[in-house]
């Protein structure tokens, strides 16, 4: 079994910590995503509870990664992964879905999301696969 403690955090390749933004309309997602960031060592730029605040905070902050939830009001992940790859094609997501969201988040990496996670996730499975992902986008 996997703790917590026994993660190590991942940096950029110059040091720096690697910038988040999340996007659920949850709060307790928010707070559990939260939670894998700083056990990362990462940083949390800003938080978004549908695809239209997601857009607006993403031109803003510039993250490196956005975490990003699939149902949500107002304005949806696929939509929202449609309008942050239309500003900046290299924008990195990885979509959080629940299962029986696997043609929504087939459909969001079509349209240029990264990676996915499922949720519900356990806090040290979550972080292990964000860590190995960010140390393929060059994080040590």
């Amino acid at each position: 079994m996997i703790d917590e403690v026994s993660i190590q955090a991942v940096h950029k390749a110059n040091g720096e910590k690697f910038r988040f933004l999340l996007v659920d309309d949850s709060a307790f997602m928010v707070k559990n995503l939260e939670r894998v960031v700083k056990i990362l060592d990462g940083e949390v730029v800003g938080s978004a509870g549908n695809g239209r605040e997601a857009i607006k905070l993403y031109k803003s902050t510039k993250p490196d990664i956005v975490t990003m939830d699939i149902t949500m009001p107002d304005m949806d992940g696929i939509q929202a992964v449609e309008g942050i790859m239309a500003d900046d094609p290299n924008a990195v997501i990885v979509m959080v879905s629940a299962l029986g969201h696997q043609d929504m988040v087939k459909e969001a990496i079509v349209k240029g999301a990264k990676y996915f996670i499922v949720k519900p996730f356990k806090i040290p499975d979550a972080c292990n696969i964000i860590k190995n992902f960010l140390i393929k986008m060059g994080g040590k």
